[in-house]
């Protein structure tokens, strides 16, 4: 069983660069079929999420030409099927950005119920709202989402609440709708705006992308394009807890410091020295940093796919400090974990009350989700002693060479199989 073996105690100093944002390049590629021409993607993030959704893109007939590790073309005139289910597609959450897709493109799709990471409940009855509010029927059976509609049309959709998927969704079916749709209380997270422009680059009409209400006026065919997915504000983030947990110093790359804002601003706040560059932030900590209270809210708040991150960061803070979870309600399942390496964590339903402590100690603990297992590694990485990581293919979902780039930090941390290995590493480490 994979883990990740680290030895704690190093500071983090250097450079890395950051690569493309996962959750934007699933709807890109899920996108990317809406054409019959061939579309070139690049800054593509090598992991595995990623590998999964080409893999099913493949098997319904799509050409999908590896150029290599970032960079991918895709041609969508081969599609024979509109049926996407296998293990694999039920695994990852963004499956479901290939019903707005093939929906928009063939009028049809039949498609996995969504998987991805236990962090709480994730319905998508706002995506079905939106496509039956086009005029398309959606059922489901046999844990397949099928939705047909003989034509899409138009419309005004207002957005329960603010869901970056559904609005992704829609926007994809709208964008080859006939008419005009408007999308009201939409998500406006970065990632919604890299997909609007990767559509509007194939010939989409979307007006309006990074605001609450998008405007979108349906084509009937789109062509080809080459197109640069945006950096991963959520990777980067990581990077930047990393920084200040470990009292280091890491200039961050291929960044786009405005996206990072509301992470920037509460490390701030709690004594980092955060500084922005054009196209990187440097992050340091020179002494224990304070305590702060956080709300996870859609964006430009506080990302809840950063809240783990925070949370090991707080835990070593001077203080008391409060984390509200407003998004998931599944997303504290890393607090136990962190308790076993000296974290004084209490949880209430959504919240968590983190009384800050002067250092955690190794331990062997398990990553429940993805952002978790991350936040679990920074805080081995912070430790005094050896810890453990087990369930690492979570981590693999959302994070590219994530134990090399940390290494090249100098950060102490192997990749092992066995206990043989693990064993082996202390010994060579001591």
């Amino acid at each position: 069983m994979e883990q990740y073996v680290i030895k704690g105690g190093n500071r983090l100093n250097g450079e890395i660069e950051i690569g493309g944002a996962k959750n934007a390049a699933l709807a890109i590629l899920a996108a990317s079929i809406m054409t019959d021409e061939t579309v070139t993607i690049e800054n593509l993030p090598n992991v595995r999420d990623i590998n999964v959704l080409l893999q099913a893109i493949e098997e319904i007939g799509a050409k999908v030409e590896r150029v290599d590790a970032h960079k991918v073309k895709i041609n969508g005139s081969f599609i024979r099927d509109v049926s996407v289910d296998n293990e694999f597609i039920r695994r990852i959450r963004a499956s479901y950005y290939l019903i707005g897709a093939l929906l928009g493109k063939y009028k049809k799709a039949e498609v996995a119920l969504p998987g991805g990471c236990d962090i709480g409940s994730r319905p998508i009855d706002l995506h079905i709202k939106g496509f039956r509010a086009m005029g398309a029927t959606v059922d489901i059976a046999h844990g397949l989402v099928i939705a047909e509609a003989e034509r899409l049309s138009g419309t005004h959709i207002y957005m329960d609440k603010v869901s970056v998927g559904a609005t992704i969704n829609i926007m994809m079916a709208a964008a080859m709708a006939e008419g005009k749709t408007v999308i009201e209380n939409a998500a406006k997270e970065p990632h919604v705006v890299d997909v609007a422009n990767f559509l509007n680059s194939m010939g989409a009409k979307i007006r309006g992308a990074g605001t609450d209400v998008i405007r979108i006026k349906g084509v009937e065919r789109f062509g080809d394009c080459q197109y640069s997915i945006i950096p991963d504000q959520i990777e980067a983030g990581t990077f930047m807890t990393a920084a200040v947990a470990t009292k280091g110093d890491i200039m961050i790359k291929n960044v786009i410091p405005k996206h990072l804002e509301a992470i920037s601003a509460k490390l701030i706040e709690i004594g980092a020295e955060v500084v922005e560059f054009d196209d990187a932030v440097r992050v340091s900590a020179t002494k224990r940093l304070e305590s702060t209270n956080i709300k996870t809210l859609p964006y430009p708040g506080f990302p809840t796919d950063m809240q783990p991150q925070m949370a090991v960061t707080l835990a070593l803070s001077n203080g008391t400090s409060v984390i509200s979870e407003s998004i998931f309600e599944n997303r504290f399942r890393y607090v136990d974990e962190l308790t076993k390496m000296g974290a004084t964590i209490q949880v209430d339903g959504r919240t968590a009350i983190i009384s800050g402590v002067e250092g955690f100690t190794g331990a062997d603990v398990h990553a429940p989700d993805l952002r978790a297992g991350a936040a679990l590694v920074i805080a081995g990485l912070s430790a005094k002693g050896f810890t453990t990581v087990s369930d690492i293919g979570y981590i693999y979902r959302g994070y590219e060479q994530f134990e090399q780039k940390l290494k090249q930090l100098g950060g102490e941390i192997q990749l092992v199989n066995n206990e043989k290995e693990v064993a082996k590493f202390k010994l060579k480490i001591g």
